[in-house]
């Protein structure tokens, strides 16, 4: 076991991080005995306290249990969770989206603070720089009350655009403060993207799974979409995107290539550089959403598609809702050589975002908190995700498989064969737990047993509980 790296954290975190990979690769079995307080303390060379307070840590988690006299040991009852294998669809074809209303349903959780949030994908406020924001806002709104209360241009904020151009230099994009354009939160951004480039009637390639509210905005778009299935583990092939695309007129592709919503999938860099040269080469533009993108739990961000795209075809989106702050609405969206009719689109449906927001996010860019802040965020999401799945492992139904992705916010949950999502959403919700059905992910019938869980929240007794009571209602 290696410590090393382990910066300002927490020693006790990282020993616990470091036993829960054991267990969760089978290093460690079921009923096997952990090393003694005492040898756990020499062989890693801290102190006996810190390994009891990571033994303590594991065993609230559910991974280990105390033995009188005898010790520790990973638990009896614990069992590994596989992770679902990629989900075939049919023949690939063009399907209309009918949806609309089971996802109008499940979205209907969205700040109601009286259901559990295992349903909406939102960093809870306790994880979010809220006292600094409003600090800053309170300084905006002093410092600049004509500015804040006037028209923003069109394009946006020029601090916020440049703020924006100087972070892509981290995902490999070489994008300027006159490529962007600001929008009221990345589902402005995709909206404003597909009226660019499509018209009634046109089809668009999809991942399946892929975000139902991307579903929702190509059935009220009058498009038709068809599916490339996504891999859990290693995202989209871009051998099936050449396969459709040949045999297909396709208008436009929208992927999420950086911890896909809702299967947490991450394409690999050479995907993402085979994927955009395929589709240059036969002029079909490509609408990215890279939401997620900051939220990693590796070492380095991953690269977007737009960093490998030459011919301005990748329309690139994005926003701060799932780092800073989801209730600003702060968007963007780098259009490549389809600024000048994207700008007519947003000139065309709001004028301009709202002036104070965009003042404040920018000067909480220049002002350097925002790395900071996205180390915090990155490891309570991925401390929480670790504790949801185990609790899954522990609470689930025999044949539950569950994904574990290298970065963003989501669990894609398989239920046994037979088990319905969308019934267990209703039961759920009933007893006021938020859940979305697997159903709604794609245009097709093919995700009927899964369900997609949100790791937002900080781990908590409620939140485990309500995983616990989940598990039941799917065994059933």
């Amino acid at each position: 076991m290696n410590l090393d790296g382990s910066g300002n954290q927490y020693r006790y975190k990282k020993v616990e991080q470091e036993l829960s990979r054991h267990i969760e690769a089978g290093d460690l079995l079921a009923g096997d005995k952990l090393p003694s307080l005492r040898q756990m303390s020499r062989s890693l060379q801290v102190s006996i306290s810190t390994v009891s307070h990571a033994y303590e840590e594991l065993e609230k988690r559910g991974l280990i249990e105390s033995r009188p006299r005898s010790g520790y040991y990973v638990r009896s009852e614990l069992r590994r969770i596989p992770t679902p294998e990629i989900k075939t669809v049919q023949k690939p074809e063009p399907h209309t989206v009918t949806k609309n209303k089971l996802i109008l349903t499940a979205l209907e959780t969205v700040g109601n603070r009286d259901i559990l949030p295992l349903g909406v994908v939102c960093p809870s406020n306790e994880l979010l720089p809220t006292r600094q924001l409003s600090k800053i806002m309170s300084s905006v709104i002093r410092d600049n009350p004509l500015e804040t209360a006037g028209y923003e241009t069109i394009p946006g904020n020029l601090d916020l655009r440049r703020q924006i151009a100087f972070r892509s230099v981290d995902c490999g994009s070489d994008i300027t403060a006159d490529d962007l354009l600001i929008t009221t939160g990345a589902m402005e951004a995709l909206y404003i993207s597909l009226r660019t480039l499509t018209r009634p009637g046109d089809l668009v390639l999809i991942q399946s799974p892929s975000y139902y509210c991307f579903l929702q905005l190509v059935e009220n778009l009058g498009l038709r979409a068809i599916e490339v299935p996504s891999c859990p583990e290693n995202g989209i092939n871009p051998d099936r995107v050449a396969e459709i695309t040949r045999t297909f007129d396709i208008k436009a592709c929208i992927f999420a290539p950086n911890f896909n919503n809702p299967d947490g999938s991450l394409t690999s860099e050479d995907r993402k550089r085979e994927i955009v040269k395929n589709l240059a080469e036969r002029k079909i533009p490509l609408v990215e959403d890279d939401v997620y993108g900051d939220i990693y739990f590796g070492d380095s961000r991953p690269g977007t598609l737009k960093s490998y795209d030459r011919e301005g075809g990748v329309l690139l989106c994005s926003s701060f809702s799932k780092t800073i702050a989801p209730g600003y609405r702060v968007g963007w969206l780098a259009p490549g050589r389809y600024l000048e009719k994207a700008l007519e689109i947003k000139a065309t449906t709001n004028v301009s975002c709202v002036s104070p927001t965009q003042m404040a996010i920018a000067r909480y860019l220049r002002e350097s908190l925002h790395d900071r802040h996205l180390k915090k965020l990155r490891a309570a999401m991925k401390e929480q995700m670790d504790k949801m799945r185990t609790e899954i492992g522990l609470s689930f139904p025999e044949g539950t498989k569950v994904t574990n992705p290298k970065g963003g916010s989501v669990l894609w949950v398989e239920l046994p064969e037979g088990k319905d999502g969308v019934d267990l959403f209703f039961k759920a919700r009933e007893e006021g737990i938020g859940i979305v059905p697997g159903i709604v992910f794609s245009p097709q019938d093919v995700f009927s047993n899964y369900i997609r869980l949100s790791s937002g929240a900080p781990w908590s007794e409620k939140i485990q509980s309500g995983i616990r009571r989940l598990g039941e209602l799917a065994a059933m």
